[in-house]
């Protein structure tokens, strides 16, 4: 077994910190040794409760997920944060780059954030995501929280890796649902509605009444469960035991339902596949980099049409 791989399993954050590091490398040799590190705590993961939380700009994650991460730690739980922010690709850092915004939480000792890889396309940085969060399971955190920094494609990716799908928004529910995606809106197992509080307060829980109309509007989820909506303060720290309690419930009923343990290895099917295409794309322009180089010189210059040119890379 690998030194590090020990150290996860003795709750050593430095190895954690270093393991994920490699996970999160280009390097082939620390690629090689990253798979050798999950080979060695694969038996060891897969106990914690992962959940993907996802809103609108502003709405107040930072403060949700410290909220939330406190009131966990205040029970004994261990805590991990990741982050998929597939925007930092193009501007060479991460948003999350700074723990600053999660600072009470940053120091618990039960706590352990970690900002989004910035290499690669969201695949890349979705798969790194992803081995994290075996390393953290392995490390003993019961409760993986993920976050999605940006919007788009980033929340189909956390979706394929998450036990839970939670939604934050903000009152003002009619104008609000107007800019969430519907594929969004059908992933969602908890919506909640953040900074019900002061003046607030009254907006949030007509925004709850109006949410839970909407959202019976859509299609039953494959799991059964009703979408659950709720209203909460980070700032107070108002709803949060309630939104706690209602993400057990979700594991409790799915879990009961065998639907828990089957929707990870779907999971599971769909990243061996999503990586057998990314391999197979890689590998492909890697081998033909110079024929595909002179096609589209030639495609540009109205020699072929885009098809035409595939057909003869393929002939």
């Amino acid at each position: 077994m690998h030194k590090l791989s020990q150290d996860i399993l003795n709750a050593k954050r430095s190895a954690l910190a270093q393991a994920i590091t490699l996970v999160e490398s280009t390097l082939e040799s620390h690629q090689q040794e990253a798979q050798g590190i999950l080979q060695d705590l694969l038996p060891h993961s897969g106990n914690s409760l992962r959940i993907g939380i996802t809103g609108v700009p502003g709405v107040g994650k930072s403060t949700f997920i410290e909220a939330l991460g406190k009131h966990l730690t205040a029970q004994g739980k261990k805590v991990a944060v990741l982050a998929i922010d597939p925007s930092s690709e193009k501007s060479g850092g991460s948003i999350l780059g700074d723990k600053t915004r999660m600072n009470k939480l940053s120091v618990d000792d039960l706590a352990f954030i970690r900002p989004s890889p910035t290499a690669g396309s969201l695949g890349g940085v979705a798969r790194k995501t992803r081995e994290s969060i075996l390393l953290c399971e392995a490390a003993g955190y019961e409760v993986i929280l993920i976050e999605t920094v940006g919007v788009g494609q980033s929340e189909t990716a956390v979706h394929s890796m998450v036990d839970i799908f939670l939604l934050l928004m903000l009152a003002g529910a009619g104008d609000e649902l107007q800019g969430i995606k519907r594929g969004i809106m059908e992933m969602v197992d908890v919506l909640l509605i953040n900074k019900a509080d002061g003046d607030n307060l009254l907006p949030a829980k007509k925004a709850q009444t109006q949410y839970k109309t909407a959202l019976h509007l859509f299609p039953p989820t494959d799991s059964g469960w009703i979408p659950q909506v709720g209203i909460c303060s980070s700032l107070e720290k108002s709803g949060i035991e309630t939104a706690w309690k209602t993400l057990n419930d979700y594991q409790k009923w799915t879990t009961d339902r065998g639907y828990f343990h089957s929707k990870r290895q779907e999971q599971n099917r769909y990243w061996l596949h999503h990586m057998i295409k990314e391999r197979l794309e890689s590998d492909f322009y890697h081998q033909h980099q110079s024929t595909i180089k002179q096609l589209e010189e030639e495609v540009s210059q109205g020699k072929w049409t885009p098809s035409q040119a595939l057909d003869q890379l393929f002939k």
